[in-house]
């Protein structure tokens, strides 16, 4: 009686201890993946990848233009992109994401579609060895989209092993078909190593910078603002004086022959004040230079006892 009465008290706490177990263990296999894949006897080491990447496509469909904006970061998560509000970028916790913007000349950009293909929560990352060309297939996985439908996304990387590339090289936007995203990257960290051979001693490269996460329409990209040029402000103050300077001379040697009928040194406006201006700063400086010239002693040569 004892043991049938401390099984039905038992299993359900054991039931549900067992789900949280499952559920954890979901989550850390997404959270887990960093990068470092082994499969097929290989493994293949993908940090020097990381970061966010932005690639897109364009598709003419007149009298607009489709352009298919995919951002996405193989071992983390995207950061929230700067300017652009919330309703216009995949929600925390997306890996990889589409944004579909319809453009027309002449007016402001539409973003038609929101679309994260990977994301933590439905990672379920997949990978596997390519052939022919030599190279690592990596799929992500991400939530049903639109959320009412049965249509769950995907990404899939088909990185290719290329010893002579660029390792700077960005990947390729292939096709989205039938909620799957294709990029196709050519880089030197595709190139598999046996399990049991030690990492290359290769000078260690310093971690690719973290960008911003902001779109290139939107400053992702060269900014093609110039910065300030420092004294600019000052520089335009002494144009405007000179222009006024000018302007005064102009104006008053005109005044003086349509009024009086002036020649020569008699068109400058307020002659005599600007005769007087020399010895004027003649007698500026000469006071200046008393004012800073030491005192004389006034005690006549006499020395205190």
């Amino acid at each position: 009686m004892i043991f049938q009465h401390f099984i039905p008290q038992s299993l359900p706490f054991n039931l549900l201890s067992l789900l949280v177990l499952l559920s954890s263990t979901v989550l850390v296999t997404a959270e887990d993946f960093d990068c470092h894949v082994s499969t097929g006897g290989l493994k293949w080491d993908l940090t020097s990848l990381k970061g966010s990447h932005t690639v897109s496509r364009t598709r003419e469909s007149p009298p607009t233009t489709m352009l298919d904006e995919l951002r996405f970061n193989l071992c983390k998560n995207l950061k929230p992109m700067h300017g652009v509000p919330e309703d216009e970028q995949c929600q925390t916790g997306t890996r990889a994401c589409l944004r579909k913007i319809n453009k027309k000349p002449e007016f402001t950009d539409r973003v038609i579609a929101i679309i994260p293909v990977a994301s933590t929560s439905a990672l379920e990352p997949e990978y596997s060895q390519l052939d022919s060309p030599k190279g690592l297939s990596l799929t992500f996985r991400g939530p049903s989209y639109p959320s009412s439908s049965d249509d769950p996304q995907s990404i899939n990387f088909s990185l290719f092993c290329a010893d002579d590339a660029d390792p700077k090289a960005e990947p390729t936007f292939v096709s989205y078909e039938n909620g799957i995203v294709r990029v196709d990257w050519s880089t030197p960290s595709a190139c598999g190593l046996p399990d049991d051979q030690p990492p290359s001693q290769t000078p260690s490269q310093p971690p690719p910078q973290e960008d911003d996460d902001t779109p290139a329409d939107e400053g992702g990209e060269e900014s093609d603002t110039k910065p300030a040029t420092r004294g600019s402000g000052l520089g335009f103050f002494f144009l405007v004086l000179l222009l006024a300077f000018a302007a005064y001379f102009v104006l008053g040697a005109y005044y003086n022959y349509s009024t009086y009928g002036a020649r020569g040194v008699d068109l400058i406006p307020h002659r005599d004040f600007w005769r007087e201006v020399p010895y004027m700063l003649q007698d500026v400086v000469s006071h200046l230079c008393s004012t800073v010239r030491p005192q004389r002693s006034t005690r006549g040569g006499y020395i205190a006892v």
